[in-house]
């Protein structure tokens, strides 16, 4: 063979190799209408709904990405992502094994009450698979514009990066409002090889610092438990963060203990149970007239009340049918004016009993609070002779002068028995202080 013919077939190798390489990978790497069902069909599986695929691309250069956009669960309420870009590790996969470097999701809407019904069946029509995963599938997830939709309708926006462990174990992870100000956002990182992390929460001008450790029982089971420490948090900031109204104003701090149990991530979070025990100072509750509820006997209520201090115990529990928050504990004072109670709201309506006392317990007033939190009923049950008595006392002294005549009224009413068997009479009224989501 001739040096020229040598050359020629080096030649030949050098411009060879690349396109055999490509041939080779283009066999390996499906097609893109190939992926494009792969991928519905993986998703309809996870989710057990029909997915629909709008467009796949797959580029190998510069750098190997898959990029999915419009995909939509078919659903009354779908969960909706825009775009979905993912760079695999080729090499894994010529390997056949499933490694993703990174995934980048830019817009995304998800309906919670879709994505609990979808995800109560997650193995139902899984279709076995020639790729095996590795200990870590995913190295990084970043999410930006993701609207969480409550199963009341409340639409809360999103971004987040999350670094995995093995088993799907977030090392760093963090979780933010964008645009909102104070700064609101939460912040995991993981605690060595320990299934323990350290939590930082930003939120209503305060913190909420604390740690988290998630057990795995000798059943398989999972449980989580945490503690965190409120300090300094404005509440009706804090609800504003997540599109709610508060109904009180102030700045709280405490103690707060949580905990979950379950089989995965969808069971944790609806099992998810927090304990609160906080104190606030000066503070107001909005749209509602503690005083003037008492004297126009419920009929009236819309309006403000200064409280010098608050203090109880919240409770809230997640269920496949939605939060369940508790108040107990719960004592108020107001000038001359203190109240005590509990409270009760889920589905969207409250239930509520306190007792207002004045002068160190001389009366108490019976208030209940019930319907939905846009349209509350607010009943005040005493009897005809303790209202004639507040209308004289409110003449003289007003808010002391309202309880005190009260007890004046509900003695001479005793007395005179103007009411038969001394049974009370119940006052009523409605009104809409404020929509509270």
């Amino acid at each position: 063979m001739t040096r020229a013919h040598r050359w020629l077939m080096g030649l030949g190798l050098v411009l060879g190799l690349p396109a055999l390489l490509w041939v080779a990978m283009m066999r390996l790497v499906p097609s893109d209408d190939e992926l494009a069902r792969r991928a519905a069909l993986q998703l309809e599986a996870w989710l057990g709904v029909k997915v629909n695929v709008g467009t796949l691309r797959w580029r190998l250069l510069p750098a190997p990405t898959l990029v999915i956009e419009n995909i939509a669960t078919v659903q009354p309420q779908p969960i909706v992502i825009q775009k979905l870009t993912a760079y695999p590790d080729l090499l894994a996969l010529w390997q056949r094994r499933v490694k993703i470097d990174r995934v980048d999701l830019q817009g995304a809407t998800v309906p919670q009450l879709s994505l609990g019904w979808a995800l109560a069946r997650p193995e139902q029509g899984r279709e076995p698979s020639e790729l095996s995963a590795g200990d870590i599938p995913l190295t990084r997830l970043v999410f930006r514009d993701v609207t969480w939709i409550s199963r009341h309708g409340i639409p809360v926006i999103y971004d987040g990066e999350v670094d995995f462990d093995p088993g799907w174990r977030p090392r760093q992870a963090l979780l933010r409002r964008p645009g909102f100000k104070p700064v609101t956002d939460l912040t995991l990182t993981r605690e060595g090889q320990d299934d323990r992390w350290t939590a930082r929460i930003n939120v209503g001008g305060g913190t909420a610092h604390g740690t988290m450790e998630l057990q795995t029982r000798p059943n398989g089971r999972f449980h989580l438990e945490g503690a965190l420490q409120p300090k300094d948090m404005e509440v009706e900031s804090a609800l504003a963060a997540f599109n709610r109204r508060s109904i009180v104003a102030g700045k709280a701090s405490g103690k707060t203990v949580l905990s979950a149990h379950g089989d995965n991530v969808v069971e944790l979070a609806q099992s998810l149970h927090t304990r609160t025990t906080f104190a606030m100072g000066s503070s107001k509750l909005l749209r509602f007239d503690l005083d003037k509820a008492i004297r126009s006997a419920g009929q009236e209520f819309a309006g403000q009340t200064a409280l010098e201090s608050v203090t109880g115990q919240l409770d809230t529990q997640n269920t496949p049918q939605g939060m369940v928050v508790d108040y107990t504990g719960i004592k108020a004072g107001s000038g001359a004016l203190t109240a005590s109670g509990k409270a009760r709201v889920a589905n969207q309506q409250v239930q509520a009993e306190l007792s207002v006392v004045a002068v160190a317990g001389v009366v108490g007033v019976p208030l209940q609070i019930n319907g939905p939190l846009e349209k509350v009923r607010v009943s005040v049950s005493v009897s005809r002779g303790a209202l004639a008595g507040a209308m004289v006392g409110t003449a003289v002294l007003p808010g002391v002068g309202t309880a005190i005549g009260s007890r004046i009224g509900a003695t001479l009413g005793n007395i005179l028995s103007p009411d038969p068997a001394g049974k009370p009479a119940p006052r009523s009224g409605t009104g809409s202080p404020g929509k509270q989501p």
